[in-house]
């Protein structure tokens, strides 16, 4: 009896231990998943099943450690400019551009690529990660660290690792609490399941999201970030002359025309961006319950288009009885928003004509589900007046690029 109670006790010992050693095998590997060893080839292969979706990754404690303390180093730098912020009288706080200039000049004493959520603007730094991805391209293992300032005044932290063959990225955040003190929001962990560094210096990457059927609706994974700086010529006219405009609600810079074809304009849509435009406010559509008066209307319209009074009523939705011009705010009534038309109109290149025009090359940057740098590639012909005021007189979308983009829908139907 008592051998056969020490051999089912030395039974049991030697399940446990078989037990241990399984469970530190798999911690072994949960160690070696996480961004925890060395900070750059830290993701070997083999991995579990259910590490294979490559999102909501395990994260090492010691760098989870250090991502929480770099995001509270970087608040601490930028309390003060916080703190004397104007953030309005809204719930949500929303900074002024220059604010958020302010404290991106503040974080790039630390040494790393620094962005501020401000159209146009660039990278400081830019050159720590224009290296890390061209070295990335070239197959060579490695990890930067680019911090983000968000229009909230809260601070993002993204360390992106390569290990020679897949590029993972380690993200922390830290927003201020009603208190204005700095709190961590998340660190998180995933692969990314695409990227490529293109030749204007944009990083368009796709992080691994959940898919259907794990989830009801799509999981936006496209990321895109700036790293070249852009000029500050092509800055100055992508702010003057088409960032105003876009690509949604008005079909100015995403259609063919020119002053021998003006019929396809939507004028309706257009009309509110050249107000804004001109006067610097929104449009109040509650000013004009029963439509635009024509004069006003084709004012404004033949000021910025060389179009004439009998073209506009031609070509736009017009009560003749009531002389006024139809217009109606864009709604999901009558617009189904699509991904392109969140795009962002860039200047790449300006061209002087004989004639005393000017042509822009304009790229559409969409950083959604597309994830391109140039969703199209459009030429916009403009006048330039010696006052500064201008006129638009064509626009040309290269390469058949208007076959590859959703068909415009007008504001009105005709």
């Amino acid at each position: 009896m008592v051998i056969e109670k020490k051999s089912k006790l030395l039974m049991i010992v030697l399940i446990l231990c078989s037990l241990a050693c399984a469970c530190g095998e798999q911690n072994k590997e949960l160690d070696k998943f996480s961004a925890g060893d060395t900070g750059e080839n830290c993701i070997e292969k083999n991995l579990p099943e259910e590490f294979e979706k490559g999102y909501n990754l395990p994260v090492d404690a010691g760098q989870r450690e250090e991502a929480e303390s770099d995001c509270r180093r970087a608040m601490e730098l930028i309390c003060d400019i916080y703190g004397q912020a104007d953030k309005g009288d809204a719930s949500n706080v929303v900074l002024l551009d220059a604010t958020m200039l302010e404290m991106q000049e503040i974080l790039k004493n630390i040494g790393s690529p620094v962005i501020a959520e401000v159209t146009y603007s660039n990278m400081e730094n830019f050159e720590i990660a224009d290296i890390f991805l061209k070295e990335c391209m070239e197959g060579i293992s490695g990890s930067t660290v680019v911090y983000e300032i968000h229009s909230s005044g809260s601070i993002g932290r993204k360390k992106f690792i390569f290990d020679g063959t897949d590029m993972y990225v380690l993200s922390a955040s830290a927003a201020w609490n009603k208190e204005n003190e700095p709190e961590i929001t998340y660190v998180s962990y995933a692969r990314i399941k695409e990227w490529r560094y293109t030749d204007k210096g944009w990083f368009c990457y796709e992080l691994c999201v959940p898919e259907p059927p794990e989830v009801t609706e799509i999981v936006d994974g496209s990321r895109l970030i700036r790293v070249k700086p852009m000029s500050e010529i092509n800055r100055d006219y992508s702010e003057k002359y088409v960032l105003g405009l876009g690509y949604q609600g008005n079909n100015l810079l995403c259609s063919n025309w020119n002053p021998e074809n003006m019929e396809d304009l939507d004028y309706n849509g257009l009309y509110e961006y050249l107000y804004e435009m001109k006067y610097q406010e929104k449009f109040n559509s509650e000013a004009y319950p029963d439509g635009i008066p024509r004069f006003e209307f084709e004012r404004l319209i033949m000021e910025y288009l060389p179009v004439t009074a009998e073209q506009i009523q031609q070509y736009a939705v017009f009560d003749e009885e009531k002389q006024v011009y139809e217009w109606v705010r864009l709604g999901c009534l009558h617009y189904a928003p699509t991904y392109f038309g969140t795009s962002l109109p860039e200047v790449t290149e300006i061209r002087e004509n004989a004639d005393g025009t000017m042509t822009l090359t304009v790229d559409a940057v969409c950083d959604m589900v597309l994830c391109d740098d140039a969703v199209i590639t459009h030429e916009l012909t403009i006048q330039v007046k010696e006052d500064g005021s201008f006129r638009y007189l064509g626009n040309q979308i290269l390469y058949d690029g208007i076959r590859y983009i959703p068909e415009y829908q007008y504001r009105f139907d005709t």
